[in-house]
């Protein structure tokens, strides 16, 4: 293998197929800074396929990248992998579903951060070196995210090239997830999309989102009611649209029916008497998406103990679901429907907004009117 005191070359990857020039160097040369490498290229030293190329400049799979000698005194020290304990490495492979050569599934269990952040040590991306022990193994990365509390899919990516596929998928919203959550109360619209405009609340320190017809973002939330247990909880499936924080756990508050476990966003209303768990009942059941390997990845996660419990408790069937997919459009609607709706809606948001509006002074909005059948 020829040293950095010599010419270099390199084959494009299938990986590495479409990115740009400086961000192949960063994944295979992060020793050659970004000024290196474009005082190389203005000079002509950097050659694809015999030709000047420049740092924006989009690579493809076969061509050859010439690289000239120097450049490889590190400007910053590698961060070296943290070792795993032998528990730590076997909580990882507990948590996977499914392999493949470009991801790796994961059935996140409740109550572990996906990433680390003030007072968090323990997280999923931490435990991510286990499925690449070697020094010289590419380690694999997060491509979305999920609530510490929030169990369920959670896509790995195993090289850089399918951490941007997959990435684009999400961003482009090609990606289909579906939850399930169980919520106090029925919500009387039994099927439908909500769709409210969320933002940081202020005063939170945007640790937590309201609806915001102002200044929020747009948001969107498909939903049906799978099954009810009298008026007491609600099993909902719920899609969504867009991917903004805390998205379905503000939603189903404002439609009056908060989930069952989340007192961030339902107080003391959030949680039923009995036996049924104090923890939140939201789970990433399903996720759908193209693969970089053809064809598409359409992944299931087993439910958490405590949401299973809960669910035998309340007489749901978990077969329903599954026997019932929802819908990819909403049903149509009559102008009179249409209207119904809107009003129960309203009325519902206005009494769960009653608390919080006092607190607030009045501050936020009512969601927009979801669509969707009785």
């Amino acid at each position: 293998m020829k040293t950095a005191d010599e010419v270099r070359t390199f084959t494009v990857e299938p990986d590495d197929d479409g990115v740009r020039l400086d961000r192949w160097f960063k994944r295979h040369l992060p020793q050659v800074g970004f000024g290196t490498v474009s005082k190389w290229a203005r000079t002509g030293q950097i050659r694809v396929d015999g030709k000047r190329a420049k740092p924006d400049d989009r690579i493809a799979t076969g061509q050859q990248i010439r690289v000239p000698p120097g450049g490889d005194t590190p400007h910053r020290k590698p961060k070296a992998k943290r070792p795993l304990t032998e528990a730590e490495i076997a909580s990882a492979q507990d948590m996977v579903i499914e392999q493949t050569k470009g991801a790796i599934v994961l059935n996140k269990p409740p109550g572990l951060a996906t990433q680390g952040g003030t007072g968090t040590t323990q997280h999923v991306d931490g435990l991510l070196d286990a499925f690449a022990p070697g020094e010289d193994e590419q380690r694999p990365r997060l491509v979305h995210r999920l609530d510490k509390d929030t169990s369920g899919v959670l896509l790995i990516a195993r090289t850089p090239g399918s951490a941007a596929f997959f990435s684009k998928r999400f961003s482009g919203r090609s990606a289909k997830k579906i939850y399930w959550a169980l919520v106090v109360g029925v919500p009387d619209i039994k099927e439908g999309v909500i769709e409210a405009p969320l933002a940081k609340q202020p005063g939170s320190g945007g640790e937590k989102m309201h609806v915001d017809h102002e200044g929020g973002q747009p948001a969107k939330t498909k939903y049906r009611v799978v099954d009810s247990a009298g008026k007491k909880a609600a099993w909902l499936e719920l899609q969504p649209l867009t991917g903004r924080t805390h998205q379905l756990r503000v939603h189903c508050a404002a439609m009056g029916n908060p989930i069952v476990g989340d007192g961030k966003y339902g107080g003391k209303d959030a949680f039923l008497t009995g036996s049924i768990s104090r923890k939140m009942h939201l789970h990433a059941r399903r996720l759908i998406i193209d693969s970089p390997d053809g064809g598409k990845l359409d992944t299931t996660a087993e439910l958490p103990e405590h949401f299973s419990a809960s669910m035998e408790q309340l007489g749901f069937d978990p077969t329903l679901s599954d026997a019932t997919p929802m819908r990819d459009d909403p049903p149509p609607k009559s102008r009179e429907e249409k209207k119904q709706q809107a009003r129960q809606h309203a009325k519902n948001y206005r009494k769960s907004q009653r608390g919080p509006r006092r607190a607030r002074g009045g501050a936020g909005g009512k969601p927009s009117k979801p669509r969707g059948k009785r």
